[in-house]
């Protein structure tokens, strides 16, 4: 008789679930457990976005239809603006940009378009993890760019030529960081920018945190800005996580004209379009009132200091960086431990407590966690409140 394991491709068979839905799992067999580990913001979808779309669920005959694999031609333009109104960059909607069903399959889509087995892809360490393992599942290498903790979790400049080969297709960033909230300088992406230039490599910018960069505002600096790198910088916006969008599933690429034509037939393959119905909810988050943005960031910003302020309580257990912005701080465990995963384990079995071990977003995230601040101050109170415990003062 077969071996059903014999059935299961080698790519898909090397990876595991990503650790943090993996520990989000187990968390929801432990009743009461305090979770800090998935990034899913507690905030509900604003009043208006739902409102457009009971509307059309109501009046638009076509609700319910495919829309062109590019998605609805008045949501690229308005992408198309709301990248302008960013960056200053005047994209064009036909062109330049796609609509994908959120980053993860916008990122999917993207490396399955430039990416053979054995391809390398330059990620920076840590990162997030869930890239990865979408390099892993197309045979290619996620060479890992090891950032710089004692300079605030830095890009090092001088380490990236080296990790250039013959190989390498691309370096994926996020910025403000997942794991560390780090925004990287627009000193450090335009030195990414130019290398790309020169080697013929392609910057993939995955942006979910764009919006939540605190008293940062002016250091965010978005690579996609640069007119002269548009042929070298693929910018992929996802609506999860500043319109409190993540169950629905959207975001928008502004890409070269020769990378969107690619990505077209990926993503047909794969989804034929983006859902109509979260097209008209993107719509109304790019066109509607855009109050909410400030609402969430001031929130996000409270939940910050709050977490930081337990933190600087237990530093016997934890040392860390303030996160500049995103909504994750990444400690360093200084508590008695075995590695990452083992006291994310016990922390979940001892003290319900649910952290995400810093080993899924890389190798330097060993002795390390990753704690969310964007569930509600209760949860973070009710977590710290046991770690107080279990550790003491």
């Amino acid at each position: 008789m077969t071996d059903d394991t014999d059935l299961v491709s080698k790519s898909v068979a090397g990876i595991t679930v990503s650790a943090i839905k993996e520990m989000a799992m187990r968390a929801a067999r432990v009743p009461g457990a305090a979770s800090l580990t998935w990034g899913l913001p507690s905030f509900r979808t604003p009043e208006h976005i739902r409102h457009a779309v009971a509307a059309a669920l109501d009046d638009d005959p076509d609700i319910g239809k495919y829309t062109l694999p590019d998605g609805l031609p008045q949501l690229r333009a308005a992408a198309a603006e709301a990248h302008r109104a960013a960056t200053g960059v005047t994209v064009d909607p036909d062109r330049n940009v796609t609509i994908t069903a959120g980053n993860m399959e916008g990122v999917k889509t993207l490396l399955c378009a430039i990416l053979d087995p054995g391809d390398e892809v330059i990620v920076t360490d840590p990162g997030f993890a869930s890239h990865f393992i979408q390099i892993g599942l197309l045979g290619a290498k996620a060479v890992f760019w090891r950032l710089d903790e004692a300079r605030g979790w830095a890009l090092d400049l001088e380490a990236l030529p080296a990790l250039v080969t013959a190989r390498s297709k691309a370096i994926l960033l996020v910025s403000p960081s997942n794991p560390t909230g780090r925004i990287f300088t627009r000193y450090e992406l335009m030195a990414v920018g130019r290398l790309a230039a020169e080697r013929g490599l392609l910057v993939i910018l995955d942006d979910p945190y764009g919006h939540f960069t605190y008293e940062n505002r002016e250091r965010y600096f978005n690579l996609s800005s640069v007119p002269e790198l548009a042929d070298h910088v693929a910018y992929l916006f996802t609506f999860s996580k500043c319109h409190a969008m993540s169950g629905w599933r959207l975001g928008y690429g502004v890409l070269p004209e020769w990378l969107k034509r690619e990505i077209l037939k990926v993503h047909d393959a794969t989804m034929i379009c983006a859902p109509r119905i979260s097209q008209v909810a993107g719509l109304a988050a790019l066109s509607g009132e855009q109050e909410h943005l400030g609402e969430f960031e001031r929130i996000l910003a409270r939940r910050r200091e709050l977490i930081c302020a337990r933190l600087d309580a237990l530093p016997h257990v934890f040392d860390y960086v303030k996160p500049e912005g995103a909504y994750y701080v990444f400690p360093r465990i200084r508590a008695e431990h075995r590695d990452s995963y083992e006291f994310a384990i016990r922390l979940l079995e001892q003290a319900k407590v649910v952290v995400t071990p810093g080993s899924a977003f890389g190798p330097a995230g060993e002795h390390h966690v990753r704690m969310a601040f964007c569930m509600d101050e209760q949860v973070i109170e009710a977590a710290f409140d046991r770690l107080e415990a279990h550790f003491g003062q």
